[in-house]
């Protein structure tokens, strides 16, 4: 079992809000394990969030790319040490020079990542002229490529590089790619993940583990709550659903009309646009790694 050190004590109520007897209690319970710990503490009610909602330290930019056909699509983090830094032009450039080199070689990982050329130069060799320009240590934290064989992406920036957010989008009909109307929804909807941060597309996409636990909470709380089992059962199975609605992209209420859902929007677009639409997925990067 871990030592349950102050240093543990003090991370785990700076993830929940819990106090400090109640986090160290937890702990115990939980033999030192903090995943487990955060069960404990959200079980009894105590724990304010599920995941750290303290800001990331970390600065720089999240950038985005699409090819010319926008059935590809590259997402970076580049990191800095200051924000006046990661407000600076020659940064800026920098940072789209890396999404380019993965959008355009698909790199495996970041060894390959930094061996890319990017006009003339790697990329290794362009954040190297970069440190040596701007001052600071500057590095490349994540990123992703992808790519789809019908459909298309669109891209978000938030916060002037601190959230980005790729989706990608399946229809029928290749025109639809360049239709005005999609390109608003598209825009909508990745401004949805932004703004309402959804864990998964539809409740069919998370992991089954994911909601055994999520279930199993709430179980251990209606338990608590000495009313009957059946009664229990009702009160774990509307907690589940009420997960799913704030949780799951096609149920949240859509954040341009709260009286219908993601769902209900992308049905009337489809029919405006004669078109079957629907997400596939995305990708929420934050600043920090959040």
């Amino acid at each position: 079992m871990p030592e349950i050190t102050a240093q543990l004590v003090k991370e785990l109520r700076e993830i929940t809000g819990a106090g400090m007897m109640e986090c160290k209690k937890a702990l115990t319970e939980a033999k030192g394990e903090v995943e487990a710990a955060i069960d404990v503490l959200r079980t009894r009610g105590l724990a304010a969030a599920a995941k750290k909602a303290g800001r990331a330290t970390n600065e720089g930019l999240i950038v985005t790319k699409l090819s010319s056909d926008v059935r590809s699509a590259a997402i970076v983090e580049v990191n800095c040490e200051t924000d006046f830094v990661s407000r600076n032009d020659v940064f800026a450039e920098l940072a789209a020079k890396v999404a380019t080199a993965v959008l355009e070689a698909d790199p495996k990982d970041t060894e390959a990542l930094l061996a890319v050329a990017v006009d003339g130069q790697s990329v290794q060799e362009l954040l190297t002229e970069g440190i040596h320009t701007i001052g600071e240590n500057i590095q490349v934290s994540r990123f992703m490529r992808t790519q789809t064989e019908k459909g298309a992406f669109a891209t978000y920036i938030h916060g002037g590089g601190r959230l980005g957010i790729l989706v990608q989008f399946d229809f029928d009909k290749p025109g639809t790619a360049g239709d005005q109307r999609f390109l608003e929804v598209a825009k909508d909807v990745a401004m949805q993940v932004a703004a309402a941060n959804p864990q998964s597309v539809s409740r069919e996409s998370f992991e089954p583990e994911a909601i055994e636990r999520e279930m199993s909470i709430y179980k251990a709380q209606a338990a608590e709550s000495g009313k009957p089992e059946s009664i229990q059962e009702k009160i774990a199975l509307g907690r589940m659903e009420k997960f799913y609605k704030e949780n799951t992209l096609l149920e949240q209420a859509f954040i341009k009309d709260s009286d219908i859902t993601v769902r209900a929007y992308l049905k009337k677009a489809a029919t405006e646009l004669k078109d079957t639409i629907s997400v596939v997925d995305f990708v929420r990067y934050a600043l920090g790694g959040e």
